[in-house]
């Protein structure tokens, strides 16, 4: 798999990312991990994307202990990870407060057992925080040597472009949801807010969750049934050609299976190149349905 530069600004990263926002605190964490970051590895992608939140602040932990095992170089991975959501209770919260963001970073750096981070990403826009102060504390961590790079996820254009007004460095991409059962970020603005900023997006959820691989009903069937179709002509099955797609808008997908087949499936889309006119084929498909 190649690697491609994020912005104009760097890092360099593999065209697809692994994301463990759907991993869980369960028996045998740590040794599942290192065989999802070893096949990841074997496929070169070599870009994980963490935040603190993930399996209820227990992710990054399992992941800092492969790193001192020494299963692999530090060096020879690109590693995200972000703060922004918060819990407490039922109440779930945005804060973008100097405080949070100084201790989040450095529980980040703790638990993964390494002295920086290549992209630090605020996930969600704070309405209450004062972005002038945000954008100092980016500023700060960036300037301690920290954190390489900073980055936001789910942010709409305005909140992404308010934020880089304030800031002296760049932002180097955004994570939003982008697949073909919600294509609202190439309406709305934001994918072309990214390009325009000379970055590359992120695209979550590539699959949708799974459901366009189910497929059972409604949009997601009509989908299924046309990147069945085109899949056959490029010798791809429904993920190969739905992720494909996403790599040709120039997004790179973060993958957050579990499953060594889907893994590989992701990996192998970079390879397939789809006709403008079947890309556009399953454009106004999504649209229409």
């Amino acid at each position: 798999m190649k690697k491609v530069y994020l912005s104009d600004s760097g890092p360099k990263v593999s065209e697809a990312i692994y994301g463990f926002w759907r991993w869980e605190d369960l028996d045998n964490t740590t040794l599942k991990m290192e065989q999802i970051i070893n096949l990841c590895l074997e496929l070169g992608i070599n870009t994980f994307d963490h935040a603190d939140i993930y399996g209820d602040y227990t992710i990054e932990e399992h992941f800092g202990k492969i790193i001192s095992q020494k299963s692999f170089k530090r060096e020879d991975i690109v590693l995200f990870s972000k703060c922004g959501i918060r819990k407490n209770g039922k109440v779930t919260y945005f804060d973008n407060s100097r405080n949070y963001i100084l201790d989040s970073v450095d529980n980040s750096l703790r638990n993964l057992k390494t002295d920086y981070l290549d992209i630090f990403l605020l996930n969600q826009s704070d309405f209450l925080a004062d972005p002038e102060q945000t954008a100092m504390t980016l500023a700060e961590i960036v300037n301690a040597g920290k954190v390489k790079h900073i980055g936001v996820a789910n942010f709409t254009a305005f909140q992404h472009q308010l934020l880089a007004s304030y800031l002296t460095i760049p932002i180097v991409t955004n994570h939003i949801e982008l697949n073909l059962m919600n294509i609202s970020a190439i309406e709305d603005g934001r994918l072309d807010f990214i390009k325009q900023s000379f970055s590359k997006p992120l695209a979550w959820a590539p699959l949708a969750g799974g459901e366009i691989l189910d497929g059972k009903e409604g949009k997601s069937a009509v989908l299924k049934s046309k990147l069945e179709a085109i899949g056959k002509k490029y010798d791809a099955n429904v993920e190969q050609t739905a992720v494909a797609w996403l790599m040709q808008l120039g997004t790179l997908p973060i993958i957050g299976s579990l499953s060594e087949a889907r893994i590989r499936n992701a990996a192998s889309a970079s390879d397939i190149k789809l006709s403008r006119e079947d890309w556009y084929d399953i454009y106004q498909t999504s649209v229409a349905s």
